[in-house]
């Protein structure tokens, strides 16, 4: 395994870069606003929901920032790994990342990790795989000036033993990742992940302060046809409204997902009304992420209405 030290070390040894993190997150909290915000939290955009431009190469990885804050006026990213898989190492790339967001002012939050192993397989050699799969991720976060990585705990096995090993794979790897400051959040992504009681669980666990969650408020499907975590009409859906009040005390970011919107503005799948309310009794001071996943908008007006949603929802509540 490449020296993950020495990656690190060239970037504190290179003052341009150090520089440009610096000018790209003004964050020195986990998640905390940096006071642009006149709501409770302050707004990030998820690259994801550009993923359509993004696999048919309209758009690139490197366009992603100009694009946050020239057309939807955001000024965080969350950045999904897919985008930029083979660059995790290469300083050049993420040095040309880091002027984009200099130049255009925005501040990188965190990285979305998935394809590097099950943090939760019971077998142990893959779960060590997976773990040090992701150090690259963790290393280009710091280098990027995120503070946070996006996870999953998947595996296969009972519950428990998927529990059991989750909590042992996030232990190690928040570790390491605690050693340079950068948070470790499990989204509740699917079957085991989509059940707040698990998920709480699992929080508890591990027990470790720069280990959290990141609620989705659509990811609730427990069960689906076939068993699948992904494939497969869903069957059994957890309640998503008690699972993000059950996981905010650990939350270190939220993901407000759209799929579909009424002739009013509103959310067909979620009431943001109530979610909001939720996030915001319990505390929360960090970074909401948009991120419309729906097919019947295109992926400009499905981010522009989950934006003007916020906007008109956030003033409303208590």
């Amino acid at each position: 395994m490449s020296s993950r030290r020495e990656f690190l070390t060239q970037v504190g040894g290179a003052t341009a870069l150090g520089f440009l993190v610096s000018a790209c997150s003004s964050s020195k909290a986990a998640g905390a606003t940096n006071g642009a915000s006149p709501f409770f939290y302050e707004m990030s955009l998820a690259e994801w929901s550009l993923h359509k431009a993004l696999f048919a190469n309209k758009i690139t990885n490197l366009d992603f920032p100009g694009i946050a804050k020239k057309q939807y006026g955001i000024s965080v990213v969350e950045y999904v790994n897919q985008f930029f898989k083979d660059k995790a190492n290469d300083t050049k790339y993420l040095g040309e990342l880091l002027t984009r967001c200099k130049d255009n002012g925005v501040t990188n939050h965190l990285i979305m990790c998935d394809g590097e192993g099950s943090l939760g397989d019971p077998d142990a050699a893959k779960r060590k795989q997976a773990v040090e799969n992701h150090y690259k991720w963790v290393d280009a976060a710091k280098f990027l000036g995120c503070r946070t990585i996006r996870v999953n705990a998947f595996g296969d096995g009972s519950a428990e033993d998927v529990q059991k090993a989750a909590i042992e794979s996030l232990s190690q790897l928040g570790e390491y990742a605690g050693k340079e400051n950068i948070n470790v959040i499990v989204e509740n992504h699917g079957h085991y992940t989509s059940d707040g009681n698990w998920m709480v669980r699992l929080m508890k666990g591990v027990n470790r302060s720069n280990v959290g969650v990141l609620p989705d408020f659509n990811n609730f499907c427990v069960k689906r046809e076939g068993g699948g975590t992904w494939s497969g009409k869903c069957i059994e859906e957890y309640d998503r409204y008690k699972g993000v009040k059950q996981m905010m005390p650990y939350a270190k970011g939220a993901s407000a997902k759209t799929i579909d919107f009424d002739a009013n503005g509103n959310c067909v799948e979620t009431d943001y009304v109530r979610m909001l309310q939720i996030i915001k009794d319990s505390g929360f001071k960090g970074y909401i992420g948009i991120e419309y996943e729906g097919e019947k908008l295109s992926e400009d007006e499905g981010i522009r209405k989950t934006k003007a949603l916020l906007e008109k929802v956030t003033p409303m509540l208590s």
